[in-house]
């Protein structure tokens, strides 16, 4: 499957497992590598000697290309991308934040940019900070999203109208079928998230696992506009919060109610009550919990499947 992004990253499947927060760690990132993608460590819930340790663990456990995923509204961003150098990471993907911050510095330094927007403006401008490619994530995706609130489906056509460098495509993405589609309006590859939080080397807690794979269509809403745009699961967290904004809540109000580490607290630690519960809206179609390989394999072999079929269709 040679395209722009395999020959970027020099992986054999154009497949990216999803940075995230509380989810992705060393075993993940390794896992998702020697099965053929690109897997991503997610620094935005390490600090910078956690951060360190994973990248160490990572290049112990894979001799394939994996990367790090860094927001930049990081408040240790300098020592963090400090450590990315030191240890001699080859791949970085940025998000929340503007590119021209640190793409030149990483580049300079031998390291492959791709950063995430949720918007043809956001994708341009990252394409003019010189990134080497871009992942647009549409409405779907799961934990902190867009304020356009567009959907993959327009979102990925919009951006490929526009850019020349490789285009990633990220939001509602679990299956081979839906990679099939989106490469079909102009993606090179798939970011894929909440599929892998279900998958066994994820470090998401097991019960938070559960939830993603107990979920149905409507479990998830986007929520928290005024201070980040974020898709949760409803729980006991999600209805205080809607009880709050039917009294006209100042951004104040809301931060104070959202208080400090609650991803934390839901997705690692596991309070299903009190703790944020950040997943898409595919989690309606995971039902399972399973190794990253076979996650991996699946959307492949799906992506064969579809393919052929859609050599099928008549009209």
């Amino acid at each position: 499957m040679a395209n722009r992004i395999t020959e970027l990253f020099n992986i054999e499947y154009p497949i990216i497992q999803a940075g995230m927060i509380w989810n992705s760690g060393w075993r993940l990132a390794s896992a998702a590598s020697n099965a053929g993608a690109l897997g991503l460590i997610g620094a935005g819930s390490m600090y910078p000697d956690v951060l360190r340790e994973h990248i160490q663990k990572c290049k112990k456990a894979t001799d394939k290309p994996f990367g790090v995923n860094v927001p930049m509204l990081y408040p240790n961003i300098e020592e963090i991308m400090n450590i990315i150098v030191e240890e001699e990471v080859k791949i970085v993907f940025t998000s929340a934040g503007n590119p021209k911050t640190w793409t030149t510095w990483l580049k300079e330094r031998g390291i492959t940019v791709v950063h995430v927007v949720s918007s043809v403006k956001f994708a341009l401008k990252a394409q003019e900070a010189g990134v080497d490619a871009v992942v647009a994530e549409g409405f779907e995706a799961g934990g902190h999203n867009g304020r356009e609130e567009t959907t993959t489906l327009t979102l990925i056509p919009m951006v490929k109208e526009q850019l020349d460098v490789p285009l990633i495509a990220a939001g509602g993405i679990a299956t081979g079928e839906i990679m099939l589609s989106v490469m079909i309006l102009g993606a090179d590859a798939v970011q894929v998230g909440s599929r892998f939080v279900a998958s066994e080397e994820s470090s998401a807690h097991e019960a938070f696992k559960r939830v993603v794979v107990d979920a149905k269509e409507g479990d998830t809403q986007l929520t928290l506009k005024e201070l980040a745009p974020v898709r949760l699961i409803k729980n006991k967290f999600f209805n205080e919060v809607q009880e709050l904004y039917k009294t006209g809540p100042s951004v104040e109000e809301l931060k104070s109610l959202l208080g400090r580490a609650r991803a934390k607290r839901g997705m690692f630690e596991g309070d299903l009550e009190d703790g944020e519960l950040e997943i898409g809206q595919i989690a309606g179609l995971i039902h399972d919990i399973k190794p990253a390989a076979q996650i991996i394999a699946d959307l492949i072999s799906e992506f064969k499947q579809a393919k052929s079929k859609v050599s099928d269709i008549t009209f």
